[in-house]
């Protein structure tokens, strides 16, 4: 088998699908593995890395029986790929029509990594937690070299600067990191998310848990939608805390649907100028009004930030995260005695995350999305 690590092409994506360390490992298995010139470089990882433990630097990676990458292809791309083979990455199949019918059209295998079911055992494969931890991180960092203000408190001669005031919005895996971070800066930290079991892991933190309705969440985990009315309490809960914030970082998003609206307009005009929001959901239609994916607005002093490459800005630890989901998820299709990789389409979670299988789209949200008959 070959195996096939394609530079990513997207602006701002600096990640590569495989480390050198990770590349090692495939080549002990006994598979070739091509990597396309500078697929590594952005990362930190270069093409004298890869040959060093075996790998082939190659122009035609792509035309592998599995190609591994980390953002969604062109459609285009896909369709210059061998009949019938693997692809592997985020390929946003929830959201993206032509990417899926690209895959389709060529019978390819399409193991999209945001379909890994989020349970115990799915966990060394959870690229989405994995990633978000670094965004979170991340996102936390942006705000503090973007606002006017110090983050942690300070006693000088000139006086004392009071610590600044941060409110997460959305408690998932990113949200925690981005308490940790904001914390472990010196701020004062409030957090909210719609779900109930959220407040305790909050309050871990050393943060306080806003008082607002909350719920259960589906069996995915993620927060369930809201009625109007219960988004109305959550606003007018939220207003006192978004009002008195120096930094707010929202992170709610849920595969395949469009982020909830946590910060009205109104409530961004209510901040102090110089106040600054992140919103990490931007790509996905935004948690704050207003605000722009890949771009950085202004209301009345408030500075609004649209990240989508907040993962890719520390690429060689993205990079080292996202080789080991990947590589787990093939060692769970890896045959220990022939040594061969193959797709269980019966398997709980390789099957579930194949998106597309022989030119038949498998997972329910992709046969929506294309309003096929599987």
């Amino acid at each position: 088998m070959r195996i096939g690590v394609p530079r990513e092409r997207a602006r701002g994506e600096r990640r590569v699908a495989a480390i050198p360390d990770v590349a090692k490992i495939y080549v002990e298995w006994g598979f070739e593995v091509a990597i396309e010139p500078g697929a590594g470089r952005t990362s930190g990882y270069p093409d004298a890395l890869y040959t060093e433990v075996g790998a082939v630097v190659s122009g035609d990676a792509i035309s592998a029986d599995l190609v591994l990458r980390v953002g969604p292809p062109e459609p285009a791309e896909l369709r210059t790929m061998n009949e019938g083979a693997i692809v592997a990455g985020f390929l946003d199949p929830f959201l993206s029509p032509d990417i899926v019918q690209a895959a389709l059209d060529r019978k390819l295998t399409a193991l999209a990594m945001e379909a890994i079911p989020r349970t115990t055992l799915a966990q060394p494969m959870d690229a989405l937690s994995s990633q978000a931890n670094i965004a979170g991180y991340a996102a936390v960092l942006l705000g503090a070299t973007a606002t006017p203000r110090l983050l942690p408190m300070m006693v000088t001669a000139a006086g004392t600067i009071p610590p600044s005031r941060v409110l997460v919005l959305g408690v998932g895996v990113a949200g925690l990191q981005a308490i940790a971070t904001a914390r472990r800066l010196g701020a004062v930290v409030h957090a909210y998310d719609i779900r109930t079991e959220t407040r305790e892991q909050v309050e871990s933190l050393g943060a306080k848990f806003v008082e607002a309705v909350t719920t259960g969440s589906d069996e995915g985990g993620y927060a369930v939608e809201v009625s109007t009315d219960t988004q109305a309490q959550q606003h007018a809960a939220l207003e006192p805390f978004v009002a008195a914030a120096d930094l707010i970082v929202t992170t709610a998003q849920i595969p395949g649907r469009r982020a909830p609206l946590l910060v009205t307009e109104k409530m961004v005009r209510s901040m102090r100028p110089g106040s600054v929001i992140v919103d990490m959901a931007a790509a996905t239609g935004g948690n704050v009004a207003k605000s722009l994916a890949d771009g950085v607005v202004e209301v009345d002093g408030v500075t609004i930030h649209g990240p989508i490459d907040l993962a890719s800005r520390y690429p060689a630890d993205a990079s080292r995260m996202y080789s080991r989901n990947l590589l787990a998820l093939l060692q769970r299709m890896r045959n220990i005695e022939s040594g061969e990789l193959g797709v269980d389409l019966d398997d709980e979670i390789v099957g579930v995350c194949a998106v597309t299988a022989g030119g038949v789209a498998r997972h329910p949200k992709t046969v929506e999305l294309l309003g096929v008959t599987t």
